[in-house]
């Protein structure tokens, strides 16, 4: 279904500028879609309209991200003080959370803040877990231990637009990967290369550390809350091992668990899959 999103922008308390999308009745519970790095709103373009005839959508562009300002410091914690005004502008109550990449320390931060609200998560290809960093997080992890230039350096190595394509198709099977337009990727480095891009995103490299010593305490609020969960997980993600499915899996046992033929966007070759899904998911929760 055709998005019948409206964007608009919020004046943040900070000074800057937070764009966003939202769609559908704002009477009913809402659901938030946090998009990851390096995208924007943008990557839920085909999934927001089939969901907004169930929840009240609302998608922002992360500070740093589409046409959204860059913080005076970026951080994930400020990300989701960001995203936490925003509801409050929008007078959000019961939400239910969509967790994906970089956007798992904002949308966790946000579910656990107030657990009581939330009708449920949804899950895609979102680590919580040590069980998600394969070999590809060496150079990251070492950069997290000793955070000198040259780890520096290899920690950010991606920050380029070759690095910012293989978001989109590294691991993907050469058939799907021929399906994902460039457009989406050139987009989001045109955006990454305007003036504070880069260096706000090489401070959430570094700050994703503080994320991953919040992983026990994450594993903490899944085992007692119980939230309801909908997993939908991209196989071929190259960033986030499968084994961290398990993980989540064993947090939530109830979860409602689809792996699909997809990479690390997976919204980019499965989005009328993934939004019935979601929709289903939602409309169940609602009721």
């Amino acid at each position: 279904m055709a998005s019948t999103a409206s964007r608009s922008t919020l004046k943040l308390s900070g000074g800057t500028d937070l764009s966003f999308l939202t769609a559908g009745a704002a009477h009913k519970p809402a659901v938030v879609l946090i998009h990851g790095f390096p995208s924007s709103a943008n990557t839920f373009r085909d999934v927001i309209g089939t969901l907004s005839e169930v929840a009240f959508v609302v998608a922002p562009d992360l500070p740093g991200y589409g046409g959204s300002d860059v913080l005076s410091s970026t951080t994930f914690d400020n990300l989701a003080s960001a995203v936490t005004e925003l509801l409050g502008f929008l007078q959000v109550r019961e939400r239910f959370v969509y967790l994906h990449d970089f956007g798992a320390p904002v949308g966790f931060r946000i579910a656990m803040d107030q657990p009581e609200l939330v009708r449920g998560l949804i899950v895609q290809n979102a680590n919580a877990h040590h069980t998600g960093f394969g070999p590809q997080w060496q150079d990251t992890i070492a950069y997290w231990s000793q955070p000198n230039p040259d780890n520096e350096a290899s920690a950010t190595g991606h920050l380029t637009l070759e690095g910012i394509r293989d978001q989109y198709i590294a691991g993907v099977p050469e058939e799907l990967a021929r399906t994902i337009s460039p457009t989406v990727w050139e987009e989001d480095w045109r955006v990454m290369s305007r003036p504070g891009r880069l260096a706000a995103q090489r401070a959430l490299i570094k700050d994703y550390a503080s994320y991953v010593a919040k992983f026990e305490q994450i594993s903490g609020y899944l085992r007692e809350r119980q939230p309801p969960a909908l997993m939908v997980w991209g196989r071929h993600d190259a960033f986030f091992d499968l084994a961290e499915t398990l993980s989540f899996m064993q947090d939530l046992p109830r979860m409602e668990a689809h792996i699909l033929d997809g990479g690390h966007f997976l919204l980019e070759t499965h989005a009328h899959a993934a939004a019935k899904l979601m929709r289903d998911f939602i409309e169940a929760f609602c009721r």
